[in-house]
């Protein structure tokens, strides 16, 4: 019986897929005396400042920990997931579900600023390509026919399992979450904004909902 259920599962990997797509996502380098780094609120105050920016923009730690929760979920160990970065300059960013995000911020800033440069990054090991730029639009590379959402604490309030459940399971699903602090995940080609709490919460949160509610679905240990 058990291996019946793996080659289920296996199987049926490739039918069923949900698209996660970080908007918003601050990644900018700068040149300082240190060399090339990923310009972050807390460490580059002064030089935002003179630019006139608000240091409050620059987050990409939210980033990082939004692309932890993501990759190492069950729903992308089971093959389910796929997701993609677009950031405030519309630098579009295919991330493969095989990558293995670093641990620790610093290290994820210089993988970020080699990714800005070279456009991609492949393997240590091998020759596949773990994240690498692609070209706009984003709704070229989403799968067809999918439901398409965004999410903000302001959206239609939704208990997230209820809601997906009726999905039929072979219907592409596609979200949208904010990589920056404050404001809707919301774009032109969504067609519903949802709210997956009634409080305030942090993107990497919302994921963590939002992959348990479809490994739940799906019965992902």
């Amino acid at each position: 019986m058990s291996n019946v259920k793996v080659k289920k599962s296996v199987a049926e990997a490739g039918k069923r897929k949900v698209t996660v797509v970080m908007i918003n996502a601050c990644l900018e380098s700068v040149k300082t005396k240190r060399g090339i780094e990923l310009v972050t609120a807390d460490s580059h105050v002064s030089i935002l400042k003179k630019l006139k920016k608000a240091p409050a923009d620059y987050r990409p730690d939210i980033l990082h920990q939004c692309l932890l929760t993501l990759l190492d979920s069950p729903l992308n160990k089971a093959g389910h997931l796929q997701v993609y970065i677009q950031t405030t300059n519309n630098v579009l960013i295919e991330v493969s579900p095989t990558v293995r995000i670093p641990r620790t911020f610093k290290r994820f800033a210089g993988l970020m600023v080699q990714l800005l440069y070279k456009l991609k990054i492949r393997a240590a090991d091998g020759p596949d390509v773990l994240l690498k730029v692609i070209k706009n639009p984003v709704t070229q590379h989403l799968p067809p026919n999918a439901l398409r959402f965004g999410t903000s604490v302001t959206g239609e309030l939704v208990n997230i399992q209820d809601f997906i459940e009726p999905i039929q399971d072979e219907t592409p699903v596609v979200f949208t979450v904010g990589a920056h602090a404050h404001g809707p995940a919301e774009v032109e080609w969504t067609e519903k904004l949802l709210a997956l709490s009634q409080y305030p919460c942090s993107a990497s949160v919302i994921l963590g909902r939002l992959c348990g509610a479809f490994e739940t679905k799906w019965g992902i240990l």
